[in-house]
């Protein structure tokens, strides 16, 4: 499903199904550098758990068009135009890594729209290491495989190799898309108030290898929103949504039928 927003066309997948006001619906946000592919394993099974499910990417990401956009704040209000133009009043919202700060900013924005939220391998704050944002402006290819470094350490390898590596295919596209994406992140510095105004039940879910967010970070998160559940997946990295991602959607479908 194709919308335009400032007339750039906008990719959102909806997995085939008619949109039914009857049912549930989330949206799924994917993290720097990456489209709605990292959420395939995922999309399909809410589906058929009956919800709505609209994995959206990023304008410059995988199949939307229009250039990266700079700050966690630009892609707040681009998701709230997305979301005014699906006609969506109400809503559950999921973020993976970067997605986690979008999802936050846009909860503290528009609380009352949002009905439950789920943080996978996030945290209220991604800094991010100079060395890697300069080897992505540099449109090195070598910064996916720091990241892979930096975000699995021992967990296991990937069938096939670097996911990162299948979305970003070119120089050009690690300079205007990962490098655009890690900088926002590295500038967003209103998650500590953001969580203070989060209203709605929200769920953390982290990898115990995860060396991008580690867990002790995690869990300063989760003390920072009262009465948040929390799980933890055990020989996994920060790629959850595709190490883990069959225990992952489990967990999030018990958290929103609660």
């Amino acid at each position: 499903m194709d919308i335009l927003i400032d007339n750039n066309k906008v990719f959102s997948l909806d997995t085939g199904e008619k949109f039914d006001p009857n049912k549930d619906s989330i949206i799924l946000l994917h993290g720097s550098g990456q489209s709605h592919v990292v959420w395939s394993l995922t999309s399909q099974y809410l589906s058929d758990q009956n919800f709505n499910v609209i994995t959206l990417d990023l304008p410059g990401h995988g199949n939307s068009e229009g250039e990266s956009l700079k700050s966690i704040e630009d892609m707040v209000e681009w998701l709230e135009k997305v979301i005014n133009k699906l006609g969506i009043k109400n809503f559950n919202i999921a973020g993976h890594s970067q997605g986690c700060l979008i999802a936050l900013e846009y909860a503290n924005k528009y609380p009352l729209k949002v009905k439950k939220m789920i943080f996978i391998a996030g945290s209220y704050e991604i800094p991010v290491n100079d060395s890697l944002i300069n080897l992505a402006l540099s449109g090195s290819m070598e910064s996916l495989n720091l990241m892979m470094k930096w975000g699995y350490g021992s967990s296991k390898q990937f069938i096939g190799g670097n996911p990162l590596q299948k979305i970003l295919n070119s120089a050009r596209e690690v300079r205007e898309v990962l490098a655009i994406d890690l900088i926002a992140c590295n500038n967003y510095k209103n998650g500590i108030n953001a969580v203070k105004n989060v209203q709605c039940p929200t769920f953390f879910i982290f990898g115990e290898l995860d060396k991008m967010i580690k867990l002790e970070k995690g869990k300063e998160f989760v003390k920072l929103i009262p009465n948040s559940e929390v799980h933890i997946i055990k020989n996994c990295g920060h790629m959850i949504i595709l190490e883990k991602a069959f225990e992952m959607r489990e967990k999030m479908v018990g958290f929103l039928k609660k």
